[in-house]
């Protein structure tokens, strides 16, 4: 246990970074903060299995350092791509491995459920924001009209005599199916025997939410309706936050009490089966120095290949482009994308004498890292917590996604955005995290452009039309990020 409990201090160390944004985001991210209680769950689990384990002969497992190897792979390619989900998916791996390698297969066999409950640790589940928003909406409408309330909508706006209502991504029911994600496999696996009925369980703690999620959002609205958008929404932060919550998991629970199959006094694990697992072991020590230099090695190559970047002209300017002149910027419906970290960020106007008006953004980057990249969570067409919403996603534009967004209902404008990664472009943000790992991996152009081109809807030309003019004057966007990195 002495050699675990280093190897394990050891990888913490390594990758104390990780363990840092981990911690950040328990404490920080209400999507995440179930995450928290993992680590006491998992301890719970070990304790119920305590006599069974102790009748075990704990002893290293060479052949385990394979799912360290496969821990440090992944994070190895999260790390020089950006994706931190490799990279905490990596993490937990390596933590894993390195128990079933110290301590055998017997152990890890004896503790294979609260092993693998730890990759709930690892925070997932982001994109179920956009679909659950619409199934959220689909849901509350029909609701609202059964109840005699006029409802219209439009992307993930509902329009009613009182207001307008955006389902947006905090009230998806993303962060409480995710929490019931966990919480089904708890209670599916300490409840119940049989695996149908684990399955049948753990299907219901993932549907019920969403159901009452929709119910919830209808709800609120209704109240809206009945008395003031202000009474209902602050109702509606505290009974979800506070009350809802419990009261979906008790519900959950209640349903499926009455086919409970687990004895109480029943063993968690067949001991007597797994004791007569052959394997041959070997020296902890040698198993725990070979998983700690696993671990290192990814860790230094990253860092050598995570360094590289391009050198880019001391200043960058946006293109002259035929047919088109700078304008002034209209304040009254100002946006522009967030890019905290880009190395150089443009920003102007232009028209042409048809009337097209279009406002141009571009964020450019010599190289990316963590914490310095094109795609990252709070950081694009919107910020966190931005003033403008998005409304849907239209049709692409010049293989670009386009984007509707508004501001209080009032102005609504369309946001085509590209990005330049290598040789390629692309919207797809995946898209981008892999081009960004061939070029660290093989080398080649390692700066990354985005560009947005942006138009408001409802002011003389069509808004979709002044961006199609402006790509197409300018050549195409690849030839409009190439300029900009030429510093031309």
């Amino acid at each position: 246990m002495a050699t675990l409990a280093g190897v394990w201090a050891a990888l913490l160390v390594i990758f104390s970074r990780d363990v840092g944004d981990l911690a950040q985001i328990y404490w920080n991210s209400t999507t995440f903060g179930h995450c928290l209680f993992v680590l006491p769950v998992v301890g719970w689990l070990i304790w119920q299995r305590r006599a069974e384990v102790a009748r075990l002969s704990p002893a290293a497992w060479w052949p385990a350092l394979a799912l360290v190897g496969a821990g440090a792979g992944g994070w190895f390619l999260g790390d020089i791509a950006g994706i931190a989900l490799f990279r905490h998916i990596g993490l937990v791996l390596m933590l894993q491995g390195a128990v079933a390698a110290l301590l055998g297969p017997q152990v890890g066999r004896a503790l294979l459920f609260p092993l693998a409950y730890l990759l709930f640790l690892v925070p997932f589940g982001e994109s179920l924001d956009a679909p659950l928003q619409v199934v959220t909406r689909d849901i509350a409408v029909p609701l609202l009209h059964l109840f005699g309330v006029p409802a219209t909508t439009d992307g993930v706006l509902i329009t009613t005599p009182t207001g307008w209502f955006e389902v947006a991504e905090a009230c998806s029911g993303a962060k409480f199916v995710i929490a019931m994600i966990a919480y089904g496999a708890l209670v599916a696996n300490v409840c119940y025997v049989s695996w149908a009925r684990r399955a049948a369980f753990f299907a219901m703690a993932m549907v019920v939410p969403v159901l009452a999620n929709g119910a919830r959002a209808f709800g609120t609205i209704y109240a809206a309706h009945l008395t003031s958008v202000e009474a209902a929404t602050g109702f509606d932060h505290i009974v979800y936050g506070w009350v809802f919550f419990a009261l979906v998991m008790a519900g959950v629970l209640a349903i499926g009490w009455r086919w409970l199959d687990r004895d109480p006094d029943a063993a968690w694990v067949d001991i007597d089966r797994i004791a007569t697992t052959p394997f041959r072991s070997v020296h902890g020590g040698i198993v725990g120095g070979m998983a700690i230099a696993i671990a290192a090695l990814a860790y230094l190559i990253g860092a050598v290949v995570i360094s590289r970047t391009d050198a880019l002209p001391a200043q960058l300017f946006l293109p002259d482009v035929p047919g088109w002149s700078r304008v002034g910027i209209d304040s009254r419906a100002l946006w522009q994308p967030s890019y905290p970290t880009a190395d150089h960020r443009l920003y102007a106007r232009y028209a042409d004498p048809t009337g097209h008006v279009v406002d141009v953004a571009v964020a450019v980057y010599a190289g990316q890292r963590e914490g310095h990249e094109l795609v990252a969570f709070g950081q694009g067409v919107l910020a966190e917590n931005d003033r403008w919403v998005k409304v849907m996603d239209e049709a692409p534009l010049e293989n670009g996604r386009v984007e509707r967004i508004t501001t209080s209902g009032a102005v609504e404008r369309l946001v085509g955005t590209w990005y330049r990664v290598g040789d390629m472009v692309t919207a797809s943000d995946n898209q981008v995290k892999m081009q960004t790992l061939k070029a660290k991996l093989l080398g080649g152009r390692q700066a990354g452009v985005a560009l947005h081109v942006s138009a408001v809807k409802g002011r003389g030309a069509d808004a979709r039309g002044s961006i199609a003019a402006f790509v197409a004057a300018a050549g195409s966007p690849a030839r409009i990020a190439d300029t900009i990195l030429s510093g031309r």
